[in-house]
């Protein structure tokens, strides 16, 4: 059984199908069709929604920055998801908004209203996942969650796509919208707060051993609430799926229409959705998802955060997990060539107990990983950087925004200690290291070429020789996204670039026409 507000009414479901969206729900079954399908990919924004869901205490953890207003201390987060790769089970305890609530007494809602005088529709088709993506962004803008700057719009938008009107209108529409204060979603915010948590408290769903059955008999979808719960499930179904936030596995059942026998929910596991934050480390859970881990990398990792900017769509990051990208051991996945060269580590965890392990250690081969059966990952620990470390992360792909690595580089540099001895001295690589993905069957580092670097300068000759010996790590294959010879060419070339960078971080009185250390790779 699952329970979640639809708009403003409480619906208890007894039987969903695993593969069922929350998409194909609102249109085949509810018939509400103001929600859109276009892609079915989570790739145009059509078929957005806004999800509201109660953080508790998280909350100012999460937005240490956030503005203050008279509702930041409010614990309900909104969201924009694409609701074609949304499993419908993964409502549970949530609100979903659909377009068809917005209007209040027969008024269009603010955001409506602007996209009205903005003239920011034209054939109409993109425009209710359009309006949605700009609800869910004015509601934060009032949580004192994100700005009202350009950039901020901008980034609310990344996953709509719109091809008759352009987006100048729309952003006026949403610049427009911050004339208004108020609307029945703020002023219902404590309602739905407290409806929401006694759908959390359910006792039944604490045990975590209840699942949805589907049309057919053993069709089910576990929701855990625990490690544990969690754990056993594994041992009980050991050819179930995991699914957190559904943003690779759900193109299984919208583009292959698969149909799984048996899910298992990761979004309620506590330990799987929490952050800690050591002097030493961070440590995030394996279903903590982008948008909520970034404003710690933002902390402590910058360069990692900016490459988060560039993983999908802000919906996609609504829903994607570190620990879903790690798993997938896609050789082209973004995270993990970041996480390899922070020496990063997983624990992972089973009926048998947890243990830890490199992440280096972590992929066998192409999708394949040292899981073993009844296991999972339940978090990442990344070392944090320590004094005369560098952290620079590239991706390159032929769309800046919204597109898959054809080639992701990172390094780390860890240079000698200036005990008041020479400039040069202390420009010493001490330790690097090198991981790139897209360049092998998996997320791989780059040895041959670290030795190449280890204790030089790092200066232009240094890098130079180092280039040479990119062919003897990597042996990257012709595919549609690049050829082998052009990701070992740019490979070479974003060595070249990293060492200008912190030529220039370290010496910011010579002149150079590339950004700060940590920044990525445009293309």
């Amino acid at each position: 059984m699952i329970q979640f507000l639809l708009n403003d009414q409480t619906v208890t479901l007894h039987a969903v199908a695993p593969s069922m969206s929350v998409l194909q729900y609102l249109r085949t079954v509810l018939v509400q069709v103001g929600t859109k399908e276009g892609c079915a990919a989570g790739d145009c924004g059509a078929c957005t929604v806004v999800l509201g869901e109660v953080l508790g205490e998280v909350w100012d953890e999460l937005h240490p920055q956030g503005q203050q207003s008279a509702l930041h201390s409010s614990p309900l987060h909104y969201k924009a998801v694409n609701a074609c790769i949304t499993p419908l089970a993964s409502l549970h305890g949530k609100q979903l908004i659909t377009i068809e609530h917005l209007q209040q007494g027969g008024s269009l809602h603010p955001v409506q209203q602007a996209m009205v005088d903005c003239h920011g529709s034209q054939c109409g088709f993109c425009t209710p996942g359009i309006v949605m993506s700009l609800l869910a962004w004015w509601l934060s803008v009032g949580q004192g969650t994100a700005s009202a700057d350009r950039h901020d719009i901008e980034l609310a938008l990344s996953g709509n796509l719109c091809r008759c009107t352009g987006y100048q209108p729309i952003i006026e529409a949403a610049q427009q919208t911050l004339a208004s204060t108020d609307d029945h979603f703020r002023q219902q915010q404590a309602d739905v707060v407290q409806q929401l948590q006694a759908l959390q408290s359910d006792p039944m769903d604490d045990q975590g051993d209840t699942g949805s059955e589907g049309m057919q008999q053993n069709v089910q979808f576990f929701l855990p609430g625990s490690v544990s719960a969690l754990a056993r499930l594994l041992e009980a179904h050991p050819q179930a799926r995991l699914v957190a936030g559904a943003t690779d596995l759900g193109l299984e059942f919208t583009q292959q229409l698969a149909q799984p026998d048996t899910l298992i929910y990761t979004g309620r596991v506590q330990e799987l959705t929490q952050v800690i934050d050591t002097p030493e480390q961070l440590i995030i859970g394996a279903a903590v998802t982008y948008s909520n881990a970034q404003p710690f990398l933002r902390k402590y990792f910058p360069a990692f955060a900016d490459l988060l900017n560039r993983l999908g769509s802000l919906q996609i990051r609504n829903q994607g997990t570190l620990g879903g990208n790690v798993a997938n051991a896609s050789p082209i996945g973004d995270t993990p060539p970041v996480l390899l060269v922070l020496a990063a580590k997983l624990k992972l965890t089973g009926t048998q107990g947890s243990r830890e392990i490199a992440i280096e250690d972590f992929f066998n081969g192409y999708r394949q990983t040292a899981l073993r059966a009844g296991e999972c990952i339940e978090s990442i620990i990344i070392p944090k950087l320590s004094a005369n470390t560098t952290l620079q992360v590239y991706k390159i792909s032929k769309r800046f925004e919204d597109d898959i690595s054809a080639l992701c580089l990172a390094i780390w540099i860890q240079r000698e200690p200036d005990a008041g001895g020479s400039d040069t001295e202390s420009r010493r690589v001490q330790a690097i290291r090198i991981a790139c993905g897209g360049m092998a069957a998996i997320p791989k580092r780059a040895r041959a070429t670290e030795q190449v670097l280890q204790g030089t300068l790092f200066s232009t000759a240094d890098v130079e020789r180092a280039k040479a010996t990119l062919s003897q790590d990597f042996q990257p294959i012709d595919d549609v996204r690049a050829s082998a010879a052009y990701r070992l060419a740019v490979a070479g070339n974003l060595l070249s670039r990293a060492q200008l960078e912190l030529d220039q971080a370290l010496a910011p009185e010579k002149l150079s026409l590339f950004s700060a250390v940590g920044a990525v790779a445009h293309d």
